[in-house]
């Protein structure tokens, strides 16, 4: 085997500040990729090829179907030890399949384009798949916990931003390009250097050095599967995690699809409701981490759940039956809605899934986590399709008639309008209450009223507000100040979480202020 992707008995601190530099560099390759192989580009792409409803379900749906494939791998890992072989190996596999799809209107015959196109997109997702374990346990190992959570922090915040910004880039350079050339061909060129920059990560992975691996018993799968469904409570946790998923991958695969074809957005505001999506996702997910570290996890779903589910009934409201004045207005409400929300729910349902996995069993009770939610996001997002294909051709409205007798004057306003998607969005809400009841049955230490929760959190938002002006009037005009949301983040509007405490005298092998120097993690940041 090349020597560079054996495990080192011994890694010194320089690798270590060597390999936290190159999985920065792998961050922000793997972000950008993501932004120009993925999202709506890849959408756009699907439906110049003639995609249906169904496509678009099949879509969304084989990347959670991969993702059980890699419970498979735990035993390949387990009796092997190799990690990083693993990554590298697999994921430069699954990156060669982004230059065949990019080349699939120009090669291939048009009857074959789209099971072309989700044939190298399933490649793509399965071959990646075996990378994600491998990549968690590694990480696991090789990152110093003394830093570690600075250290991700400041890597999602730096690949965020980078993703955010070639977003705007692409979405300038296809309202650019598309009178000069073929709109699919930019897409296609949007592949290939979405390709070209993931391959430039894996080089990036193939600098991080990986330890030398812990070798355990192994187990068998069905031990490792069955034995998370006979705790109670933990039960209870894998049908909310599994109705959620269902919820969530019913709906937001087709939002993309009702922007551009039934309101008739351009790609360019898309990319920016998404962008705009992104941020507030980044602004709340440190405020959703503080709260649900001083309540509970179950007490900021009970809100943030909620709130998506929200996000998702006021999408039909955007055509009143075709684009009108209000249109834009809900659209950037809906995506800033979905864009905290979200941050809130993806934060604590991995963490609550974590808390509640009994000590030295977690990755039984995370495996079981996993597979549940793939077979409901790989399942829903198909019976979606079929779904809106079914209600393409349905229409219902509700219209209410004022009729003054006197002067015989009949005025009709319509107050509701549900026909194709608008239908599978409400599905979704009635399968989100449901949802809510669900999680109401799961059990966790700590768990405060969802109205404690709502109320801390508009009151840390207000205290944040209050600098604004000292003008009182001013200040009560305003219940949501975006333009002080930085203040919510500070140390005092909240206790320390747990684990906050100074690190930078601990002692062992690595050089950790040394690190947090070179890196710039430093409390107070």
């Amino acid at each position: 085997m090349v020597k560079w992707l054996r495990p080192q008995e011994q890694i010194t601190d320089i690798e270590t500040r060597t390999g936290l530099a190159m999985l920065l560099g792998d961050g922000v390759c793997s972000q950008v990729m993501n932004v120009l192989t993925g999202g709506a580009f890849l959408i756009a792409f699907a439906l110049h090829l003639g995609a249906s409803n169904v496509v678009i379900g099949l879509l969304a749906a084989m990347g959670p179907m991969a993702q059980i494939l890699q419970i498979a791998s735990i035993f390949l890992i387990e009796r092997t030890g190799l990690r990083k072989a693993a990554v590298v190996l697999s994921t430069f596999g699954s990156r060669l399949f982004w230059p065949l799809i990019a080349a699939i209107p120009w090669l291939a015959p048009q009857p074959w384009r789209i099971a072309i196109f989700l044939g190298c997109l399933l490649l793509f997702f399965s071959v990646g798949s075996i990378s994600n374990l491998a990549f968690n346990s590694w990480m696991q190992d090789f990152v110093p916990a003394e830093i570690r959570g600075d250290y991700f922090g400041k890597r999602s915040a730096i690949a965020t931003a980078a993703g955010v910004l070639v977003s705007l880039l692409a979405a300038v350079g296809v309202d650019f390009f598309s009178t000069r050339f073929p709109e699919i061909g930019i897409y296609s060129a949007f592949f290939l250097i979405g390709a070209a920059v993931g391959f430039l990560g894996v080089y990036f992975l193939s600098r991080i050095p990986e330890p030398q691996m812990v070798k355990t018993q192994p187990r068998g799968l069905f031990m490792i599967l069955t034995e998370p469904f006979q705790d109670a409570n933990f039960r209870q946790l894998l049908i909310f995690l599994g109705w959620w998923n269902c919820v969530y991958y019913l709906a937001t695969p087709f939002f993309t699809v009702y922007m551009l074809r039934r309101i008739g957005l351009s790609m360019t505001i898309v990319l920016g409701l998404s962008v705009l999506s992104q941020i507030a996702n980044v602004l709340f997910y440190q405020l959703w981490g503080r709260l649900a570290d001083r309540f509970s996890n179950k007490s900021v779903l009970a809100v943030t759940t909620p709130l998506f589910i929200l996000s998702i009934f006021l999408f039909p409201l955007t055509t009143m039956p075709e684009k009108y004045v209000m249109t834009m207005p809900f659209l950037i409400l809906i995506h800033v809605l979905s864009g905290i929300a979200s941050a809130g729910v993806l934060l604590c349902t991995g963490n609550i899934a974590l808390k509640l996995a009994p000590h030295g069993k977690a990755t039984s009770y995370l495996a079981a986590s996993a597979l549940m939610s793939g077979i409901a996001a790989a399942i829903a997002p198909i019976l979606g399709g079929l779904a809106a294909d079914w209600y393409a051709q349905r229409e219902l409205s509700l219209t209410l008639r004022w009729l003054s007798q006197p002067a015989e004057r009949v005025v009709d306003m319509l107050a509701m309008d549900l026909r194709g998607l608008d239908f599978l969005f409400m599905i979704a809400v009635i399968f989100g209450v449901y949802t809510l009841h669900r999680l109401s049955l799961v059990q966790e230490i700590g768990e405060a009223e969802e109205e404690i929760v709502l109320t801390e959190f508009y009151g840390i938002v207000r205290r944040a507000f209050r600098h604004v002006s000292n003008v009182a009037g001013v200040r009560y005009l305003f219940d949501f100040p975006y333009s002080r949301l930085i203040e919510v983040f500070s140390e005092e509007n909240l206790p320390p979480r747990e684990g906050d405490e100074d690190h930078s005298a601990s002692p062992g092998l690595l050089d950790i202020p040394s690190i947090k120097k070179k890196l710039g993690l430093h409390k107070g940041r």
